[in-house]
């Protein structure tokens, strides 16, 4: 008899610890990123979040740990913000061929599936902060990435916004296969498209569902109650049966309570 092996993970990061001058940033934080799942990472300012994504990324140093990736791993990274020149004259189309070029029908598919038909003649400082944050995405999908790492991609955007963003990274998920990592200021939204929430207060707080994870005594504790839609969270794709136990298989520090409110937006 034969058993089926997991799929290998995307990425993952063992133990590592992340220092910037004396200061420990990242404390013994262990992530596994399987294919096609959607991952937020939630936490205060100055948790360690965006220092966490470089450091998968490879960007920054790690003190102790280990990061691994697949062989040949495919990756997409849309950043926080992009400093613009607003002096210096860009087409989106010309943004998107940086720093290698791509072919018109390639980038004519890419401003199509983020929404975008029809801006690559505009200026990159004429665009709204929406439509920047969908050129931004859409450069990142030119990589056909296996796992696209967004680091706060809606900051700055009001709700409705927000909302239409991450819609659309589901449909890119859905659509690709491709997994999703991405580091979040908000938690309603976000949090309604995740597989798994992680919390991070420079080290690993809790992890699981978003139901899990809004019940957790650690998240209360960092967000409180009543705040960033803390008690209004939900699984977007209603595949689970409430009448049953829910699986808390990948929840190894939280103990949610019950009882806690379901949003339907």
């Amino acid at each position: 008899m034969t058993t089926a092996s997991a799929p290998q993970a995307l990425i993952r990061a063992d133990h590592i610890c992340v220092r910037f001058s004396g200061a420990e940033v990242l404390h013994d934080v262990s992530v596994t990123i399987q294919p096609a799942e959607i991952v937020t990472i939630v936490g205060p300012n100055g948790s360690g979040k965006s220092t966490l994504l470089r450091a998968l990324l490879g960007i920054v140093p790690l003190t102790k740990g280990r990061v691994s990736r697949a062989a040949d791993l495919r990756l997409g990274y849309v950043p926080q913000k992009l400093a613009l020149d607003r002096s210096l004259p860009m087409t989106v189309r010309r943004f998107l061929s940086l720093p290698r070029r791509v072919s018109d029908d390639r980038a004519k598919a890419a401003l199509q599936r983020v929404g975008l038909e029809g801006v690559d003649r505009l200026e990159m400082a004429a665009l709204s902060g929406g439509q920047l944050q969908r050129v931004l995405l859409a450069r990142a999908l030119l990589t056909d990435p296996q796992i696209l790492l967004l680091d706060e991609p809606t900051q700055g955007l009001d709700q409705p916004g927000e909302a239409a963003f991450y819609r659309l990274i589901e449909e890119v998920r859905s659509d690709t296969g491709a997994a999703i990592l991405m580091v979040s200021h908000d938690l309603h939204v976000v949090m309604a498209a995740s597989d798994r929430v992680i919390c991070l207060n420079g080290h690993v707080c809790c992890e699981g569902t978003p139901a899990v994870v809004s019940s957790a005594p650690e998240y209360r504790a960092l967000f409180g109650l009543g705040t960033q839609g803390a008690l209004a969270l939900y699984r977007h794709v209603h595949d689970h049966d409430h009448s049953q136990p829910q699986d808390h298989a990948h929840d190894h520090t939280c103990h949610p309570s019950h009882g806690h409110q379901h949003d339907h937006v």
